[in-house]
Formats: C-alpha cells, structure tokens, sequence
C-alpha cells in the first residue's frame, strides 16, 4: 500500500509530470518526432451512451495548440472548418465501483468561446464531437438523447493526449521499434 501510494502521489505532482513530458519529446526527437502534449481546458460535458448500453461522457475542451475554427462564406451560410484533438476513450471508475466511458475532444479556445455565445455553434460543436468518437474510436453514440450536463466542465481525471509531427530535416522515424505506445500522426 505505501508503495502505492507514494506512486499516485509521483504521478500527481506537477513537477514530476513535467520531468517525465521533456523525457518523452527528448526521445521522440532522437527518433525524428516533434511531441506536444495537449493538456485540455475544461469546457463542458456530453452525456450519451454508447452502442445503446454504456453511458459515457464526452468532454469538450479546449486547449490553444489546437487549430482555431475557420468560416468560409457559402451562398445560404457558412461553412465551418472545427480542428480537434482526440484522445483514445478511457474507462474511469464512477461512485458505487460503476464504471463510466469517457472521451475528450479537444478545440481551440475560440471555438468554446463561440460555443458560449451561440446555441447554434454549440450544437455544432456538439455534433462535430459526437461524430469525431464515432468515426475515429470505432463505436455508436445514442445521438438522440446526447445532453449537457448543466454544471460539469469536465468529467474524470485530465489526460494530456500527444500530437507527434515528423521534424524537418530529422531523421525518418523507424519503423516500429520504439518503447513507447503508438501515437497516431
């Protein structure tokens, strides 16, 4: 137990988080990878199911290293271009030992601050949300009955996912031989 507990108390210290991120794009950069860690900014939460019988949570945060959203003039509106950052689904326990799905896509700030101002943006962020889960984790969200929950800005414990860029005029990544898990591009 107190081996435990002196791991959570490393893992929750700032300083040791930082120590562990210029390790990780240290040797991202040996191997010819810019690392970035997005560390999401709460937003707001969706509160859906997945494939008709989990519930789960998407939170909508966002974070500046993220593209902000574009508007392009079409004849009757708007087109929008909304850039996100998405993190593989995690499984967190709720109270009772439930356990609870949660996703975090993550926007540019701006794209939140027009989601606050405009019911209409937000349900478009909302939708872009919904559907970035679905297309790129592989499930079904119960869109129907997706709601806000009024009062939480995020749900469970902030993971910063990694945006890896291959470095100009670095060497090319080898090809699956790193310590580290794989990260999408």
């Amino acid at each position: 137990r107190e081996l435990f507990a002196e791991y959570a108390a490393e893992l929750s210290d700032p300083e040791q988080r930082r120590l562990y991120e210029e390790e990780v794009a240290a040797l991202e950069r040996e191997r010819g990878l810019e690392v970035r860690f997005i560390h999401p900014a709460p937003g707001y939460v969706l509160r859906t199911s997945q494939d008709g019988a989990r519930r789960c949570y998407l939170n909508v945060c966002s974070n500046p290293q993220v593209g902000e959203p574009r508007a392009q003039a079409e004849p009757g509106g708007q087109r929008w271009a909304l850039p996100y950052s998405l993190a593989p689904g995690r499984e967190e326990l709720a109270g009772g030992g439930r356990r609870r799905l949660i996703y975090d896509v993550v926007f540019h700030p701006a794209a939140l601050r027009l989601a606050a101002r405009s019911p209409r943006f937000r349900r478009l962020l909302s939708h872009t949300a919904l559907e970035a889960v679905e297309r790129h984790c592989g499930v079904r969200l119960d869109r129907a009955n997706a709601s806000v929950l009024r009062g939480a800005k995020y749900k469970g414990i902030p993971q910063a996912p990694v945006i890896r860029a291959p470095l100009p005029g670095g060497p090319p990544p080898p090809p699956g031989d790193s310590p580290l898990p794989p990260f999408p591009l």
